[in-house]
């Protein structure tokens, strides 16, 4: 505040009370629901990321690398690597964009408590979205079948990593 002036608040011509940008904001609408991942559904932390590229294995697709890494408990956390070399910061938004909304789509069909990390190509951008969704599909499909839900543990295979 600057020396010598008042807050508008209060002052004349003004409500007694401050307005904020969130009493403005509309209400959400009952026909098109928020869906947003929950915090135990994110990777978040620095050193959960190493240890998926260190430790986890890798599937390759035609426009995006995961990487995943089998847990002893809990739910699927996702989290997505976006690089500076892929584009500026408005491109690599609409990545982002795009891999949540394909990932949100099939979250469910992931039960196995495994951390993923999708790192998208330079080709994501010009793939049509019905792509993109079939191959977080085939990833996760892929991910769940190396996963045994009846006994609860990682399938053994003598294979090279894919």
């Amino acid at each position: 505040m600057i020396a010598g002036r008042r807050p508008l608040a209060g002052r004349a011509g003004h409500p007694p009370f401050a307005v904020t940008a969130a009493s403005h904001r509309r209400p959400p609408s009952a026909a098109r629901p928020r869906r947003r991942f929950a915090r135990a559904a994110r990777l978040l932390r620095h050193a959960d990321f190493q240890r998926v590229y260190q430790e986890g294995r890798r599937h390759f697709a035609a426009h995006m690398t995961v990487f995943y890494l089998f847990r002893g408990e809990g739910g699927a956390r996702v989290g997505f690597t976006v690089g500076r070399a892929l584009g500026g910061a408005v491109v690599r938004n609409r990545m982002k964009r795009r891999l949540r909304e394909a990932v949100r789509a099939h979250l469910g069909t992931l039960a196995a408590p495994v951390d993923v990390v999708i790192n998208p190509k330079k080709s994501l951008l010009a793939a049509e979205f019905t792509t993109l969704l079939e191959e977080v599909a085939g990833a996760f499909a892929k991910i769940s079948g190396q996963w045994s839900v009846g006994s609860g543990q990682k399938k053994q295979e003598g294979g090279a990593q894919e």
